[in-house]
């Protein structure tokens, strides 16, 4: 099972940090995928949830490409990694919707739909959701979720 850490938390938000490079770091270092919040913002990429809050660049991105789940937060920057074409670049776009995919063709799963299949459930938590057939899961509270890694 793919464990993806939601914007860097491992044992639950640390708000303060989300999306930071360096709280990032130290999530993937401790051996988890990171799902992070990206924007394309006046030419220069930023993470943060809500809005662009640290600059950073492509480089830092792609030199995490294999550990990274790149959540596009405006049309401009789901535009730019389109228009990249970068096959290493695991990105993808939603907002409300049950399903998406992403660049690399998993299925994205907003909370509340599971189970699907071979999917990633993100927060599953949230509403209890059956993750027995899931892919991954994307989470806070990632941490819990070693117990049934396969």
């Amino acid at each position: 099972m793919i464990l993806i850490s939601h914007r860097g938390n491992i044992n639950g938000r640390v708000e303060s940090s989300e999306n930071e490079p360096t709280f990032i770091d130290s999530t993937i270092s401790n051996g988890y995928d990171v799902e992070i919040d990206v924007w394309l913002k006046d030419g220069h990429l930023w993470l943060g949830h809500d809005n662009p809050q640290y600059k950073t660049n492509f480089v830092w991105i792609k030199d995490r490409s294999s550990k990274l789940w790149v959540h596009c937060k405006n049309l401009d920057a789901i535009t730019f990694f389109n228009d990249l074409n970068d096959s290493q670049i695991n990105y993808f776009w939603h907002q409300n919707d049950d399903i998406t995919l992403t660049s690399k063709n998993y299925i994205w799963t907003f909370p509340g739909k599971q189970p699907i299949k071979n999917s990633i459930a993100v927060m599953p938590e949230l509403y209890s959701d059956d993750v027995s057939f899931c892919l991954g899961v994307c989470s806070d509270y990632i941490e819990n979720y070693k117990i049934i890694k396969k």
